[in-house]
């Protein structure tokens, strides 16, 4: 069974997207005039603010710098009710992604990185998890060396009694063995899409993946964008959740949005399939509107679902 929990305490790395609308990308040495603009807080803030929107408590334990990207990113935490645990850190700023939508709503990244990829054993000190956490953890974490190491340790001295969640993001086969095997070991959940899983296991099919994974892994959820969710448990067979069809303007986020309200109903006390179900339905109402962090409210996702 799922360890109950009434917070959502996030490992990952929240940085600014610069988000750019595009009709198509240009070729190599080219250049497209961008159609929409928009600077907002993303990356693990999506999770936290798909999650919060729905009524689950989260703090944020990683890394916010200083500067004006930093103070972006900490006023949109502050504006969703979200805690952040640490000070800022100084002399660094926030990093940030260059995130390109091009007319299908398909989204390409660029990564810069900044202070959120300086996070050490001292910055943790502070931040421990309280009964009722929730863990979560993101290879975008774990593909910074320093991240890396302090979060190992971290998690070497955490309790079994606290659910850990694992999304190995679009860096899935970027992590080396020796830095993503304990922490695969340790989850009690991970959750991806159909291009990650199949970095995760070799397997280009997205059930032969799930399939793979959940023979070596308690659960594992694989999203497969308008078809939905692949559910597999060791011990029992895949099954498929259906998603929802709908008019896709913007994917950037679909996946985080997934994910915090996937744990935030899974906090409610919903059943595993209708908790994979409702995380459906925000990630199709995500898709349907431009911006990073888009997932719906509580009163939303009830009406989409009704």
């Amino acid at each position: 069974m799922t360890r109950p929990f009434t917070r959502l305490l996030h490992l990952g790395n929240v940085v600014v997207d610069v988000v750019l609308e595009v009709p198509a990308l240009p070729e190599p040495g080219g250049d497209v005039l961008a159609t929409g603009a928009q600077t907002a807080a993303g990356g693990g803030f999506n999770v936290m603010a798909a999650a919060a929107r729905l009524g689950l408590a989260v703090a944020y334990g990683g890394v916010i710098g200083s500067g004006p990207f930093a103070a972006l990113a900490r006023a949109a935490c502050e504006a969703e009710r979200i805690e952040v645990l640490q000070p800022a850190k100084p002399g660094r700023d926030t990093g940030f992604v260059v995130s390109i939508v091009d007319g299908t709503g398909e989204r390409t990244f660029l990564t810069s990185r900044g202070a959120e990829a300086t996070l050490t054993e001292a910055d943790l000190v502070p931040v421990r998890a309280a009964p009722g956490d929730a863990v979560y953890l993101s290879g975008y974490g774990l593909a910074h060396p320093a991240n890396a190491a302090a979060l190992a340790g971290w998690l070497g001295r955490l309790g079994e009694d606290h659910l850990v969640v694992f999304d190995p993001g679009p860096l899935a086969g970027a992590l080396p063995g020796g830095v993503l095997g304990p922490v695969l070991a340790r989850a009690d959940w991970v959750t991806c899409n159909a291009r990650e899983s199949a970095l995760l296991t070799g397997a280009a099919d997205p059930g032969d993946a799930l399939r793979v994974l959940a023979g070596r892994l308690p659960r594992a959820g694989v999203r497969i964008g308008r078809g939905g969710c692949l559910l597999g448990r060791r011990g029992s067979g895949a099954e498929h959740v259906p998603g929802f069809r709908v008019e896709a303007v913007d994917t950037n986020g679909a996946g985080d949005t997934h994910t915090g309200a996937f744990l935030a109903s899974l906090a409610s006390g919903a059943p595993v399939i209708e908790a994979v179900r409702r995380a459906n339905a925000a990630a199709a109402l995500s898709v349907t509107r431009r911006g990073p962090a888009t997932g719906p409210g509580l009163a939303e996702l009830e009406a989409f679902l009704s």
